[in-house]
């Protein structure tokens, strides 16, 4: 795993400052401890920090062929490596390593933009051939790999693995998007392409850009979509069993590595099926790691040891405080750019365990938008079954006015607030998954936000993101939507986000085994009714897994990270809140209705709402402002 970097001029060959692209590279350190390099020449510079995991001693990079007209630089592996070593050794291309790096180089001269369809695996690649005078950079198909550029002002595009190494550079125009802040207090998260900034972008997964020097800069294309396209006639049997194989072989193809591998173990269905499967393919016990939390309201560790315990796995275990609210200003610093999900933290806790012990580390993510595992996903369900029995006209005559009027019940269970269920029922599918994700409805940002803002935003709206996905959408089953929504927005912007900067801000590389591009696939073109049967979520997955894993693992009710922020925010940080919410630097800015910010602390001090996730939201994006106008004034 490791961390990259690049300038690229695109109206010629002006000279790339080698100091510039060392202090883009060292931004990034972190990723890659081990080793790195910076390559320039006129018109290209490259960096590179490298976490050795596979051919440490000959897998260096920049690395260029053996003519020096095609160079590479690569954050992530490629899981097929060998055979497509093989491949290409038979068309006439010579190794000088044994690395996954080397096989990009030897790809692109083979098959051109091509060649990423040929990657099994995860990553973000940039590719400088001199010949054809193009770099060519992609992203892996579902985004577990970051990668950021921008075009500057003077035609220069530069790249990196972590916005902070585009802000390295002194000529990024830093002005913030306020269609990037709607999205963001909507989500919890700025999702792709978008940045914070206007003038930065992300890569979105499954998307590749070619550019050449004196030719305009192309949008992005796609070379992969998540199909779901309907297997054949299928037993639920056969499905079974073709599960667990396929699950395997996912699980198989990560194992390869000359460093410390272990696992993730939560205790849930995810981490425990990877575990489950890593036992069975590995001669030595799996080095599995969890947190354990002082509060048994949050903790579940005693699951992940009853699994530990079936699978004589290497477990460890650090017990964390629920009061762990010190990361909040570290957090900020790590994801550029403003982040809500708390989880964030209890993230972090478990990569800097695991670090300890290993280099890399396999973990269950994925496996909740792969197969409906969310509870959100039955709520939808429910909303649009009634929806759906009920003519537009008349759901909006109804149930709009109801929303509108019914009493707020933010104390009870999702299912009984009526109020939300009103809502929702009034929209169709997409405007209903939108509103219950929202961490902020569009009322409450609609009073967050001042007039001049709103006016600034030119009528664009959050859910336009969701809405842009669901129009390219391959699938119109209603289940199936809302899963690819998740992976279009939820899965990169906000889980595999929190993935990667927390892991490599230990410089550990986590794999994905569920998120194997083929798995994926597959998957998708289950019935529906496979995976959310009534209440319970991944049902396919669970009744393959049976055999290996006990009922009360697969069956308990799922937890998840959570941490007691309502708590937090009317004990230890209350002060926090109200010196961040309604100090000068949000006041400032000219985005908030500051007497809108003082009523929501001052009722939820008080007790008579929750407005923990967007108070938590607010405190996230005060800390990027001041993170922000430090580095303005360095």
């Amino acid at each position: 795993m490791c961390g990259i970097v690049g300038i690229f001029d695109t109206r010629g060959a002006r000279e790339i400052d080698p100091a510039l692209v060392r202090r883009m590279n060292e931004t990034q350190h972190h990723r890659g401890p081990d080793e790195g390099d910076v390559y320039t020449e006129p018109g290209v510079g490259f960096g590179h920090r490298r976490l050795s995991v596979i051919d440490i001693l000959s897998g260096q990079q920049p690395m260029f062929n053996a003519e020096g007209n095609v160079g590479v630089v690569f954050n992530g592996e490629i899981y097929n490596y060998p055979e497509l070593t093989e491949e290409l050794q038979q068309l006439g291309y010579v190794f000088r390593t044994k690395s996954d790096t080397e096989t990009i180089v030897h790809a692109w001269s083979a098959w051109g933009e091509e060649c990423v369809q040929r990657f099994r695996g995860m990553f973000a690649i940039a590719v400088w051939d001199r010949v054809k005078q193009t770099m060519f950079m992609a992203r892996d198909r579902l985004g577990v790999k970051p990668f950021y550029y921008a075009v500057l002002p003077d035609g220069m595009f530069i790249f990196g693995s972590e916005l902070k190494s585009l802000r390295a550079h002194p000529g990024l125009p830093r002005a913030i998007d306020p269609r990037a802040v709607e999205d963001y207090f909507a989500y919890g998260y700025v999702p792709e392409p978008k940045t914070i900034y206007s003038s930065a972008f992300k890569l979105s997964p499954g998307f590749c850009l070619t550019v050449k020097i004196g030719q305009p800069i192309p949008q992005p294309r796609q070379f992969w979509d998540v199909p779901f396209k309907l297997h054949g006639a299928m037993t639920q049997a056969d499905a079974e069993g073709e599960l667990v194989v396929r699950l395997r072989e996912a699980v198989r193809i990560r194992l390869k590595a000359e460093v410390p591998l272990g696992a993730f173990l939560s205790g849930g269905v995810d981490s425990s099926a990877i575990v489950a499967m890593m036992a069975g393919l590995m001669k030595d016990p799996v080095n599995t790691c969890s947190i354990a939390f002082n509060d048994k309201a949050f903790d579940e560790s005693e699951y992940a040891e009853q699994v530990a315990r079936q699978y004589r796995t290497h477990h460890h275990t650090d017990t964390v405080d629920t009061d762990d609210y010190a990361l909040l200003d570290t957090l900020a610093d790590l994801y550029d750019e403003p982040y809500a999900d708390s989880s964030a933290i209890p993230t972090y806790r478990v990569c800097q365990l695991a670090r300890k012990r290993v280099t890399v580390a396999l973990s269950g993510d994925g496996g909740d938008e792969n197969l409906a595992g969310y509870r959100r996903y039955r709520y939808a369900m429910a909303e649009d079954s009634v929806r759906s029995r009920l003519p537009t006209g008349l759901r909006k005559l109804v149930f709009g006015p109801l929303g509108k009027y019914y009493p707020k019940a933010d104390w009870a269970p999702r299912m009984f607030r009526a109020k939300t269920t009103f809502e929702a029922l009034a929209r169709d599918l997409v405007e209903g998954y939108f509103h219950g994700v929202s961490i902020m409805s569009d009322a409450m940002r609609a009073q967050l936000f001042t007039p001049a803002f709103r006016t600034r935003l030119q009528g664009y709206r959050a859910i336009d993101v969701m809405q842009g996905h669901a129009a390219k959408s391959p699938t119109d089953d209603p289940l199936s939507m809302i899963q690819y929504l998740d992976m279009k927005t939820y899965l990169p912007g906000d889980i595999l986000t929190k993935v990667d900067r927390a892991s490599m801000a230990h410089a550990l590389e986590v794999r994905v085994p569920l998120l194997d591009h083929k798995l994926v696939e597959w998957i998708s073109g289950l019935p529906p009714e496979m995976k959310l049967r009534g209440s319970e979520g991944k049902y396919i997955f669970k009744k393959s897994l049976e055999q290996y894993l006990p009922h009360d693992i697969l069956y308990r009710k799922k937890m998840g990270f959570a941490v007691p922020l309502a708590g937090w925010f009317r004990g230890p940080l209350r002060q926090r809140v109200r010196d961040s919410l309604l100090g000068d630097t949000l006041k400032e800015t000219g985005i908030f209705n500051n007497a809108y910010l003082s009523e929501m602390v001052e009722q939820h001090e008080s007790g008579r709402r929750d407005y923990s996730a967007p108070i938590w939201t607010l405190l996230m994006f005060e800390a990027f402002l001041r993170k922000e106008l430090l580095g303005a004034g360095a």
